[in-house]
């Protein structure tokens, strides 16, 4: 091997033959193996990792020839000169971490990559103008013809919302910004393994419609942690309620934040801080405004802003592939792009095992707890306008699913076929912006920019809105003894701003850390804060022998535990939700029959007796 460099996790090595150079790779399986068209232009004499998927090479030139720079793709299996390099001829030249250095007649220069800003044009600020300014609209109508009537009406929208628009919301809110750029990078980086989650996760909102939302929606809730108390204990309910205030706010809104600002900003000139500001300040805006009705009803907006701008971006992305769609089809399903369902039993990577454990425990067992879900169902009119919420949610679950891994997958074959319209410097995250600034026509990109703020402020005015509900209905309306509708709405309005601005300040304090993907953090993070309190919903439904102290100690081991696995990388972050649930569920249930058994009557709130009818707590 003349040249050795690590890159993406993998050892690369440039071995001589005739008339060039081919590049090898070692990786987990421990074997060499070639990758990569070869190099005909020589043989490297140095190499060096640049970003997150690339190596510069430095080949050197003839008699009286320049030295030639030139990069290799790990996920394309790409080479592609750097013309942003010139050398001249005659010096002695040196590899950096972000570029090039010479010496030679005298002087010393360098030459690097950089994120090149390609700023938007009028018309793409127009169309994110009118964008911003409708959303804004809607949450000063709703706020105007409400007029902070009631905690019900600003909570769950007066439970009168349509259950398609519920459904809808449902979807929107579960898609965010994570699924509209760093799904297809993770598509365009590996294949379609993730997809097999959402064909998963359908079966399990099936059941969830026919069993779970009906219970929970007979009992009249605003927190779904009131369940909690009238199951268990009022100390439960605070408790989950924290950890779920927690897990929003710290493991959810500064991601769905930062990573459409970090990547378009990295783009298109717009600094992050200012990407931050606009999709935090006008989400705080219409929400705090519009309450529960606001929200519903720009969501329902959001999802045909995303579905437009992700159609027109796949539509676009092909038409720039090389060959016929048959031929890139072939060419995907031979580099294993394309593949779907993992089926080793591999407890450190993310199998179709590790799939059907995250649904069982993520949407199963912890869809009742997610008040961010909830809500939208506590704001239908009946238990069956309820159920038909969830069916609308499962219904676009694949199409939406195979649209987004679709725009990853054609972000591969184009990028394939021109290597050199890459930036090396940015990271992985950035793959979809860079094509949505640099190959799109002015007004084309700025829908699609739009329908990225969509995706991430229709998540982010869910949790603002849930958070906001759960800190006002489960302490402050228990906490505060001179209380009213009136007070209880303009603390929620005031908490939910100032949720909002901490979610901007987390988003701002994340932006200091290079992280690979953020898909698979944001998936890290619920696993270590989510899996507990998902559990003692799992013992409150499922069980009649489960009580407040045995719940209590399956909370605390189940996090004690998770935290432990995390610290030792033993398996998989996908498998950190599943674990901190089956610990909390075994855990609760053996310490629980240490205990007395409930004394209080659980008429309709357990699968068993959900045929009768509970008070509302």
């Amino acid at each position: 091997a003349s040249t050795l460099a690590w890159q993406s996790g993998a050892l690369l090595a440039t071995v001589a033959d005739d008339g060039g150079s081919t590049l090898w790779r070692l990786d987990g399986a421990r074997a060499w193996t070639p990758v990569g068209p070869p190099l005909a232009a020589g043989v490297p004499s140095a190499a060096h990792a640049i970003g997150q998927a690339h190596v510069l090479y430095l080949v050197p030139g003839g008699t009286g020839q320049p030295a030639q720079a030139i990069t290799y793709n790990t996920i394309t299996a790409s080479w592609s000169p750097t013309d942003a390099l010139k050398i001249p001829p005659g010096v002695v030249v040196a590899l950096r971490h972000d570029g090039l250095a010479w010496t030679g007649a005298g002087e010393t220069a360098q030459a690097g990559f950089r994120a090149g800003k390609l700023l938007l044009t009028w018309p793409d600020w127009t169309v994110l103008a009118v964008y911003l300014s409708s959303m804004a609209g809607v949450g000063a109508w709703f706020w105007l013809r409400e007029k902070r009537a009631s905690t019900d009406s600003f909570f769950v929208g007066s439970r009168a919302i349509p259950f398609w628009a519920a459904g809808v919301s449902l979807y929107a809110t579960n898609v965010s910004s994570i699924s509209f750029i760093a799904i297809p990078a993770k598509a365009f980086e590996s294949n379609w393994t993730y997809l097999a989650n959402n064909l998963i996760a359908v079966l399990g909102l099936v059941f969830v419609a026919i069993w779970i939302v009906p219970l929970l929606r007979r009992l009249n809730l605003v927190s779904v942690f009131s369940y909690l108390e009238t199951r268990f204990h009022p100390g439960i309910r605070m408790l989950a309620s924290a950890m779920c205030i927690a897990t929003q706010v710290g493991s959810r809104m500064s991601v769905i934040l930062y990573l459409p600002a970090l990547a378009i900003a990295s783009i298109t000139g717009v600094d992050v801080v200012w990407s931050i500001l606009m999709m935090g300040v006008f989400t705080i805006l219409y929400t705090t405004l519009g309450g529960m009705k606001a929200v519903i009803w720009t969501d329902f907006a959001q999802v045909f802003v995303m579905f437009g701008g992700a159609l027109f971006a796949i539509v676009f992305i092909l038409a720039g592939v090389d060959g016929s769609a048959l031929d890139a089809v072939s060419h995907a399903l031979a580099e294993g792009k394309l593949k779907t369902f993992d089926l080793d039993f591999d407890l450190a990577k993310a199998t179709v095992w590790g799939f059907v454990f995250l649904v069982l425990f993520d949407v199963v067992l912890t869809f009742p707890k997610d008040q961010v879900l909830m809500q939208r169902v506590l704001s239908t009119p009946s238990d069956r306008a309820a159920g038909r919420s969830v069916w609308i949610f499962a219904a676009m679950m694949i199409p939406g699913g195979l649209l987004f891994y679709g725009i990853g997958t054609a972000l591969w074959l184009y990028y394939r076929d021109h290597p050199e319209r890459m930036n090396p410097v940015l990271p992985i995250d950035a793959t979809f912006p860079l094509f949505i600034a640099a190959e799109l026509p002015a007004g084309v990109t700025g829908l699609i920019i739009a329908g990225i703020f969509a995706a991430a402020m229709s998540t982010l005015s869910s949790i603002i809105n849930s958070v906001a509900t759960m800190a006002t209905v489960d302490f402050h309306d228990r906490l505060v003894r001179e209380r009213s509708p009136q007070r209880s709405v303009r603390f929620a309005e005031w908490t939910g701003v100032v949720v909002g601005l901490v979610g901007i300040g987390l988003a701002l304090v994340l932006s200091r850390f290079d992280i690979r993907s953020l898909f698979d953090v944001s998936i890290e993070l619920l696993g270590l804060l989510g899996g507990g309190f998902a559990g003692a919903y799992t013992l409150g439904m499922f069980t009649r022998r489960a009580n407040s102290a045995g719940v209590a100690i399956g909370i605390c081991v189940s996090l004690a535990v998770t935290f432990a696995i995390w610290t030792l990388r033993i398996v998989h972050p996908y498998y950190y939700l599943a674990i901190s649930i089956a610990i909390c569920i075994v855990v609760g249930y053996v310490a629980s029959l240490f205990f007395p058994p409930p004394q209080r009557s659980l008429e309709g709130l357990t699968i068993h007796t959900r045929g009768k009818q509970a008070a509302p707590h």
